[in-house]
């Protein structure tokens, strides 16, 4: 059940290639369309055909306004403030530096997860130190010295940094606020919610007069409405309930490399040393911040059956594997 065998390995390889290839669809996309009616759009679009096929495979509406009300401010937090500053910024930004950027999604959850009261992470010098590690290779990337970093265009990495942190957020919120809606449906009101907000944006800021659908921009709509938000999903959805969920996270390591060869490939972004060094440090942090969790979990649960086993005079038991997870 915890490895990657099978159908569960052909659907974690999809999140890997299809989920590393939208910032290369993005690119495209953002190139020809303006940034938040087409992030809008997109979602609003995919949000309507995964609510239908749900409906159509027999799901049904939430029932309670609750869960209306999560889904709503997820997608907010998710889609609004988290992947429509994706797409502004990659006017900005190479599509494979917009993907490492985003990897500090997992840094920002660690950070705020610990300091937001109802958290069950801790901020130790471990964690402390994977933040460090990782914020300096992001840094990296924008510049090799503070010199560098000040006259460097920041509009790119500072849209990215807020998107990071906006969908650490909308994680958490939904992390502590379940629903009783499933996945499909949860995430196709998401997509709705999100994806309208962006596109109301967008027409506010005037976006439609310099809406002139071109066929790569449409290729670039339906490359993602397809394949990064129903397959990849689907796909993801389908290997975490045959596979553990920390196995399957690792689909995070590979999208930025996949994105950085794509963009290299067919955009000619270029490759440089700085560039490589920044994601092996920024995915260092993500990992050593993971393994530092895993560590503190299993103290954490030691301590609790050691205390059990002296106040009830009985052997102290080991903690398995399943149980510190």
């Amino acid at each position: 059940m915890a490895g990657l065998r099978g159908k569960a390995l052909i659907a974690w390889l999809l999140v890997c290639v299809f989920w590393g290839s939208t910032y290369l669809a993005i690119k495209i996309g953002v190139g020809v369309l303006p940034p938040f009616l087409f992030a809008g759009l997109r979602f609003a679009i995919a949000g309507g055909l995964l609510l239908a096929l749900a409906l159509a495979f027999g799901d049904s509406l939430p029932r309670r306004a609750e869960d209306w009300r999560t889904s709503a401010i997820v997608g907010v937090f998710l889609l609004a403030g988290g992947n429509a500053f994706v797409v502004w910024s990659e006017q900005y930004t190479p599509s494979g530096v917009a993907s490492v950027f985003v990897v500090t999604v997992a840094l920002w959850m660690a950070f705020f997860d610990a300091t937001i009261p109802g958290g069950t992470s801790r901020l130790t010098w471990r964690v402390i130190l994977g933040l460090l590690v990782g914020f300096f290779g992001t840094a990296l990337l924008v510049g090799a010295n503070p010199r560098e970093i000040l006259s460097a265009d920041l509009r790119g990495p500072i849209a990215l940094t807020c998107a990071s942190a906006s969908w650490s957020l909308g994680s958490i919120y939904a992390k502590r606020h379940p629903t009783q809606s499933s996945a499909y449906m949860s995430a196709a009101i998401q997509m709705l919610v999100g994806g309208l907000t962006v596109a109301i944006v967008g027409s506010l800021l005037g976006e439609w007069s310099q809406w002139h659908l071109t066929g790569r921009g449409a290729a670039a709509i339906v490359y993602l409405v397809v394949f990064g938000s129903i397959v990849g999903y689907s796909a993801y959805s389908y290997a975490l309930r045959h596979a553990s969920a920390t196995i399957v996270g690792t689909y995070a390591y590979v999208n930025p490399v996949i994105a950085v060869l794509l963009g290299w490939a067919f955009l000619g972004e270029p490759i440089t040393s700085r560039m490589v060094v920044a994601i092996v440090l920024t995915l260092a942090a993500v990992v050593w911040i993971q393994l530092s969790h895993q560590a503190s979990s299993v103290v954490g649960n030691q301590s609790s059956v050691d205390s059990a086993s002296t106040d009830n005079r009985l052997p102290r038991t080991p903690v398995s594997d399943s149980e510190a997870a």
